[in-house]
């Protein structure tokens, strides 16, 4: 086990977080372990980009001196695997809310959908989610957005490297992406549906990768508890 010492002088923690847990609630499961284990009251833990509650997979948590290194690690590429579902769209572009339209999936075919990928490939403009932690005058856009406000959401350039179909079962579509900082996967499945003519939105999502660091290498925030545990 690592002291006290080695995680002041900075550890990078590859943590794969579970279904439900907001990314808030995984630092502060692995603060509350250190802090704990160590019996000190102050200990810097922080994280290197946001995974929605809804998310799974990896998250990296830097503790002590290596916080400063959490810009760095958010600036790098990431790669998501997940399933967009075709044929309805949410206000939150996920399952966090429930689906307000529906649309017909019967033009869709295997060739529709793997033609359809090589418009999102590059550079693009895309709108982020008005269910989102944007900040607009000071409030963030699902504060805005849940208490019905009506949100104009300016567009941002990303670059998605690779877009792969991994799984056709109607009304599944199972994808894998790499894809700049900055990238909302859920803003990309409601744009895929539409730009399929019919509507999408997205049901899972796993990150699998940041730069080189690899979710098979990251465990649970419990793991890392019962680890300091000895």
């Amino acid at each position: 086990m690592k002291t006290l010492e080695e995680f002041q002088a900075g550890q990078t923690l590859l943590i794969d977080k579970p279904l439900t847990w907001s990314s808030f609630q995984a630092v502060n499961k692995v603060k509350w372990a250190l802090k704990s284990t160590f019996k000190v009251k102050k200990l810097k833990v922080g994280h290197a980009g946001t995974l929605d509650p809804l998310a799974t997979g990896l998250l990296i948590i830097c503790v002590g001196k290596h916080t400063k290194k959490i810009s760095e690690f958010q600036g790098q590429a990431k790669e998501y695997t997940g399933t967009i579902t075709v044929g309805g769209t949410t206000p939150s572009y996920d399952l966090e809310s429930e689906i307000n339209e529906t649309f017909p999936t019967d033009h869709i075919t295997g060739e529709l959908i793997h033609e359809t990928t090589k418009q999102f490939l590059g550079e693009i403009d895309q709108v982020p989610p008005v269910f989102s932690a944007l900040k607009k005058d000071g409030k963030r856009l699902y504060e805005l957005a849940r208490a019905g406000e009506e949100v104009e959401v300016p567009s941002r350039k990303i670059t998605i490297h690779e877009f792969e179909i991994t799984r056709i079962v109607l009304p599944e579509i199972d994808f894998r992406v790499v894809c700049s900082k900055g990238t909302y996967i859920r803003s990309l499945a409601h744009d895929f549906g539409k730009a399929l003519n019919s509507g999408g939105h997205l049901s899972a999502l796993r990150r699998t990768k940041i730069g080189n660091f690899d979710v098979k290498n990251a465990i649970t925030p419990e793991a890392f508890g019962e680890s300091l545990r000895g």
